[in-house]
């Protein structure tokens, strides 16, 4: 049992009830099973659903820091602990769980926080890092140092990419350079396992220690000898028999012992190779394919690159769910086999639910249903090594040096070779399926290459794709999918990372290959991951997306896309926070009759696809108008390699982005002077009156757009369109129509960069807004107040209320009611966090105020249901909790008409206690266990006959006033339905 003490602290922190663990608390001896590490034994630990770990520890008197500081080594090694706490019975110290390990004062530099066992200090931690703040994400707002810049994965492997630098200006090659760090790395993961023990060394190679060993280049040889007998030559390959120079084994023997190569001196070697996860050793060879060629000092680790874990974890959980253990895996572009080795350790844990786990379970699961290919052989020789060391780790009982010896993989289930080739996987396999020329495979994974070669590409692909596949743009991660297709059955799942901009692209061979994808894969989930990218893949310059398919029993005239948004803690941890109401459901038709519905389902939400749908089927498009017009929006004048005549545009006002402002463009321009260009284009786009448009958005998401009177040579950083003479009013009407906050919406719903990984405007973005008929809107009362505020705002620079009259001005033309605007309004929002500073706003704590405009929208929406029979109404309290707590509340009561007539719609309710009082209290009149039943970034809505209680995380963004539009749909669907969340 857990201390009193320790009890007492995880009840006032919410990770006990009423003396039970909270879902993913561990107590006592769950806690040590569970726990990963070589001598610390947690007394409890709380783990989230993305694996995140707090660990608790409780000692009788404050533990001596040395202690600490080997406790939190352990801990640090996993990879996947933010905090430590360390509970003694008049205090509560909190450690930095990513931050790396120190020689000397480690626990006292890297103690977060201290907290008395007094009751003001308990709330105090509790709301600094108790459960709800850790599973509301709330912590990381409030602990900025706490992150995995430091962490185990980042520090590993910029070591080894600056060891690997270090050989190279010692003369040994790159392929030997990678091929020593490999073998030591997995001898010295076999000794930290203590499957090689120190009597083993000093029995059979005369020393006690593995550097030893590496300053002994006989004893050297002979180890590797013996490691390449055991392994098959998979990892320790028989060609290259020349021993590296003793030199370049002394190098290595200074990193395992942590001397600084300059200075000569001893630093503290923070690595424990059997704590540290396998799946992050298996992404060496990633950080060696990724790493700059060049000799050069790369310590700071800016140049670390490979697949985030917590990536691998999203598609496994997922693909594998509902799976027997029985399934067979394929990897066509494995590389390091960092997605081979999850997909090894989920099917031996499936298979051991039904038999005994066992040497033979394991060697059979990996010998024979998980295969990978790729077209490197340094990298197919590193995922044997990491399926390996996975297989070492799964068995319950470590086998002895003289019986580890494995049967080949490579050439087996490990294939060096390119994924198109026609004879890929024929040897060491069973037969194929009569009449099928592939062998084929129940889960299919990966990460597939992104690469854009070019139009010089182009041959080859149409050379290896099959008859009628589409060639999509930018990038080959899709030819890989359709690859992946000739391995398949009818029910193979698909589980592959890819490239965002394909499937959102609407250019005609883009959205041919995504449809065929998509349609031959169906039922699929699009997981949307261009909001991670500064973390998830920073050198990478396009955003991704998970593709899964047949992976669920969903509706197959469906798509399922997926939203995960911004926050803090997945910026700070790695990890990805979903809510309920970030997964939308997109009929196959809707998508198939407009293709923008696709990137609009994994941005917005269902309203927003309202909206959608009822303005591209009310109003025309902006370029068909233009085109009755005689015109169209054209790219300016590009410079480039100057190679054309540019002299006929000479003397004319030229304006670059910096002169354009929102309704105005500089009277004082600067004539054009060059003589060359690349791209002077035709000299009638230039001709007054001008409609012109930045090709980059505002801060504040919304685009730059003016009318220039006079005849105007604009750059290619900003589009125009030259009506014809007598329609400058209409130019000036459409500036106020694209400087609105509709237009932000828009932009954001269905253009193909800005929202996912451009903060740009492509031609055909602009062209495709829907525009009321022109010459009619120019008729009509708010067609001409339109024009006249665009002049007026050309005059002066627009204040917020002048933004408001536009906006207002442009619903009213557009006849939108007032769901209609919230949704728009709230785009203009959600369009401003592609900059850091509209993140950032997205998570504050939503306020009173905020709040309030909520609740007024929910019981709007529900009133409009309500008025059918017009006998009940439904009114809202506020909580008015403190800034700091991790979550809002919300209640509405519903009732009849003239029952409370006194009480007004909205009420602001300061209630007494903190938030775990208010969830208790409420919880017990509603007879749910609230605060057990929020678990990770659930959004709860509970409702009874008469009342809706709506818990959700703090920040903003769950708090918007489409938010409140959104939930109110919920509430009535699930109250006719009988089900609540």
């Amino acid at each position: 049992m857990a201390t009193q003490v320790l009890s007492e602290v995880l009840e006032a922190t919410g990770y006990m009830a009423n003396g039970e663990p909270a879902p993913g608390v561990y107590l006592d001896e769950k806690a040590h099973a569970e726990c990963k590490t070589r001598d610390f034994m947690p007394d409890a630990f709380w783990r989230s659903d993305s694996e995140l770990t707090v660990y608790f520890k409780s000692e009788t008197e404050v533990p001596p820091e040395k202690e600490i500081a080997r406790w939190r080594r352990e801990i640090w090694n996993q990879g996947f602990s933010p905090l430590l706490w360390v509970v003694s019975p008049q205090r509560i110290d909190l450690y930095n769980g990513f931050a790396q390990p120190l020689k000397t004062g480690d626990a006292s530099s890297n103690r977060l926080r201290t907290f008395q066992k007094i009751e003001n200090e308990l709330d105090e931690l509790d709301a600094f890092a108790g459960r709800l703040a850790m599973e509301t994400g709330r912590f990381w707002q409030q602990a900025d140092t706490v992150d995995r810049s430091a962490s185990v994965d980042r520090k590993l492997l910029s070591d080894l990419y600056a060891l690997e630098v270090d050989l190279l200006k010692i003369g040994l090659d790159r392929s030997g350079a990678q091929g020593l760090i490999g073998r030591s790395i997995f001898t010295q993961y076999l000794i930290d396992r203590k499957i090689v023990t120190e009597q083993n060394l000093e029995k059979d190679y005369g020393h006690q220690s593995f550097p030893a060993v590496l300053r002994d280049p006989p004893a050297t040889a002979r180890l590797f000898n013996w490691l390449r007998e055991v392994f098959n030559g998979d990892m320790f390959p028989e060609e290259g028999d020349a021993l590296p120079d003793t030199e370049h084994l002394s190098r290595v023997a200074d990193f395992l012992e942590a001397m600084d190569p300059e200075t000569g001196q001893m630093t503290l070697f923070p690595y424990q190779f059997d704590v540290i996860p396998v799946e992050l050793i298996s992404s060496i060879y990633e950080q060696f394919a990724h790493a700059d060629p060049s000799i050069s000092d790369t310590r700071s680790g800016k140049d670390v690159f490979y697949t985030r874990l917590s990536l691998v974890s999203l598609v496994l959980d997922e693909i594998t769910e509902g799976l027997t253990g029985e399934e067979t895996v394929l990897d066509l572009t494995c590389g390091s086999g960092v997605f081979l080795v999850e997909a090894l350790r989920r099917l031996v844990d499936l298979r051991s639910k039904r038999e005994e786990r066992s040497r033979e379970l394991i060697r059979s699961t990996l010998h024979q249903q998980v295969y990978g290919v790729d077209i490197s052989e340094a990298a197919v020789r590193v995922a044997a090594f990491s399926l390996y060391l996975a297989a070492l780790e799964l068995n319950p009982n470590p086998d002895s040096p003289q019986t580890l010896k494995f049967e080949p993989l490579i050439g087996k289930t490990l294939f060096v070779g390119n994924a198109w080739d026609e004879n890929l996987l024929a040897n060491g396999l069973p037969a194929p399926t009569a009449g099928d020329a592939s062998r084929k495979f129940d889960v299919i994974v990966g990460n597939p290459p992104w690469s854009y070669r070019g139009p010089s590409a182009r041959p080859e692909r149409r050379a290896r794709g099959s008859g009628g596949t589409a060639l999509p743009p930018r990038g080959e991660s899709l030819d890989f999918v359709f690859r992946a297709m000739d391995f398949a059955t009818k029910d193979t799942r698909f589980g592959l990372i890819l490239s965002a901009v394909q499937f959102f692209s609407l250019s005609r061979t883009g959205a041919s290959a995504s449809r065929q994808i998509i349609e031959g894969l169906s039922p699929v989930t699009l997981v949307n991951l261009s909001n991670q990218s500064d973390w998830l893949f920073p050198r990478s310059s396009m955003p991704a997306v998970v593709l899964f398919a047949r992976h669920r029993p969903l509706r197959p005239d469906a798509i399922t896309a997926v939203q995960v948004p911004w926050s803090p803690a997945g910026a700070q941890s790695h990890t990805f926070e979903i809510a309920s109401s970030n997964i939308i459901t997109l009929p196959l038709a809707d998508w198939q009759g407009k293709p923008e519905f696709l990137k609009a389902a994994v941005i917005g939400f269902r309203r927003d696809l309202s909206l959608l749908d009822r303005l591209t089927d009310s109003y025309p498009k902006l370029g068909d108008q233009l085109a009755r017009l005689g015109t169209e929006f054209n790219v300016g004048l590009t410079f480039g390699n100057r190679s054309r005549d540019a002299r006929f545009l000479q003397g004319r006002p030229f304006l670059t982005a910096g002169d354009l402002r929102p309704f105005s463009v500089s009277t004082d321009l600067d004539l054009f002077e060059a003589d060359k260009a690349q791209w002077p284009r035709n000299p009638d786009i230039y001709k007054a009156p001008l409609l012109l448009i930045k090709e980059f958005l505002r801060h504040d998401g919304r685009p730059v757009v003016a009318v220039s009177d006079c005849d105007t040579v604009y750059k290619n950083s900003i589009y125009g369109a030259a009506l014809p003479s007598g329609w400058s009013e209409a130019a000036h009407l459409l500036a106020a129509i694209l400087s609105s906050s509709l237009s932000s919406w828009f932009f954001l719903m269905t253009s193909s960069a800005f929202g996912l990984w451009m903060r740009r405007l492509l031609l055909r973005d602009i062209e495709r807004m829907p525009v009321p008929d022109l010459k009619e809107a120019l008729n009509t009362e708010n067609g001409r107040y339109l024009v006249q505020l665009a002049r007026d705002m050309h005059a002066d620079s627009p204040s917020v209320s002048d933004w408001h009259n536009l906006d207002e001005a442009v619903f009213d033309l557009y006849e939108m009611d007032t769901a209609a605007r919230v949704v728009a309004r709230d785009g203009l929002f959600r369009a401003s966090w592609q900059w850091k500073a509209g993140r950032i706003a997205s998570v504050e704590a939503a306020n009173v105020s905020q709040l309030a405009d909520y609740a007024r929208n929910f019981v709007a929406a529900i009133g409009v249901w309500l008025s059918a029979a017009n006998k009940r109404r439904m009114r809202a309290e506020v909580f008015e909790l403190p800034e700091r707590a991790p979550l809002r509340v919300v209640r509405f009561i519903l009732e009849g008409r003239s029952e409370y007539p006194e009480l007004t719609e909205l009420k602001v309710v300061r209630p007494s206690g903190d938030l775990k009082d208010v969830l208790d209290r409420i919880g017990e009149r509603l007879d749910v266990p609230l605060a057990r039943s929020l678990v990770g970034q659930r959004e709860l809505r509970v409702h009874d006959r008469n009342e809706v209680l709506i818990v959700k995380p703090a920040a903003r963004r769950h708090w918007m006033e489409v938010s409140a539009l959104e939930d109110a749909d919920t509430v009535i669907v699930e109250s006719l339905s009988g089900t609540a969340v």
